[in-house]
């Protein structure tokens, strides 16, 4: 792969090498962008990039890349602990934790280190009102949300999130790095809880998860139905599972504060679950046992 002309967004860093924004840097790094993941410790780094390479090699294997695009694409990636290294980055995705005081802070940090003066801060938040992001920096006008799903390099959907502070500038050339650079398809959601396509979900994992938690129906029982009954290619449980109970229960609290509607709050067995550490595929323990 020869890299992709990328206007003005050439240098992209990610904030975050978890399951999300290692998905992420793969997908810009695999379409020409010169990547830099940053996470807090060098042990979660290790873990980030080793799970990076892994997505790499086996989509080799798969034939989905060549060797030689695998290579190039290793090449346009680098990995930090150090914040202060985005200073030159045109475009940077925060991708941590469902968690507004972690990501308010990730976000003051940015404005102070990322130097140039038209630098889009963006977040990968799935539920927290970007405003409030936009908002502990001192240039809103550049603050979006780019929301991707999981898993980043299949999924072809991304949501733009513009803040009530977001200049026409910004969610333009976020368009055109979400569609033009990474050939995904761009959707435009309000800024409201849950926006577009977890609004519509959530309460239906909430519903499953109520479902099986009254013993109405049984686990199998449950995803069977949505899946030859409905065609839907997972099951509501093992979505969740994939998901992350613990991404779930987030965006849960997140669309309850906001709207105060009951269906929206997360139902004690997720938050059960949540608290003993089965959070899904992640954990290798759900509502469905991994090996």
């Amino acid at each position: 792969m020869t890299d992709i002309p990328a206007g003005d967004i050439g240098r992209v860093g990610v904030v975050g090498c978890g399951q999300m924004g290692a998905g992420i840097a793969e997908v810009c790094a695999r379409s020409g962008l010169h990547v830099r993941v940053a996470e807090t410790t060098g042990e979660a780094l290790e873990i980030g990039r080793t799970r990076l390479l892994n997505s790499l090699a086996k989509a080799a294997e798969r034939g989905k890349i060549s060797a030689a695009e695998r290579d190039e694409t290793l090449a346009r990636l680098s990995f930090t602990t150090d914040l202060g290294e985005f200073a030159d980055r045109d475009l940077v995705i925060e991708a941590v934790v469902e968690n507004e005081q972690v990501k308010t802070e990730i976000f003051q940090v940015l404005d102070q280190v990322v130097t140039r003066p038209d630098a889009i801060l963006a977040s990968n938040t799935s539920s927290i009102p970007l405003v409030k992001l936009a908002v502990a920096t001192s240039r809103p006008d550049q603050v979006i949300g780019i929301h991707f799903f999981n898993p980043a390099p299949v999924q072809k959907l991304v949501e733009l999130i513009p803040a009530l502070t977001t200049s026409e500038g910004t969610i333009g050339r976020a368009q055109l790095f979400a569609e033009k650079l990474l050939g995904k398809h761009a959707i435009r959601a309000q800024d409201r809880s849950g926006f577009v396509v977890n609004a519509l979900l959530v309460p239906y994992l909430l519903s499953a998860i109520r479902m099986f938690e009254s013993g109405i129906a049984g686990r199998d029982d449950i995803d069977n139905g949505m899946e030859l009954g409905c065609a839907h290619p997972m099951g509501p449980l093992k979505l969740a599972d994939l998901i992350g109970l613990d991404t779930i229960v987030s965006i849960a609290h997140s669309m309850y504060e906001e709207y105060k509607e009951p269906l929206y709050a997360a139902p004690p067995l997720l938050q059960r679950m949540v608290d003993a550490g089965r959070l899904g595929r992640k954990t290798n323990s759900g509502f469905y046992s991994y090996g």
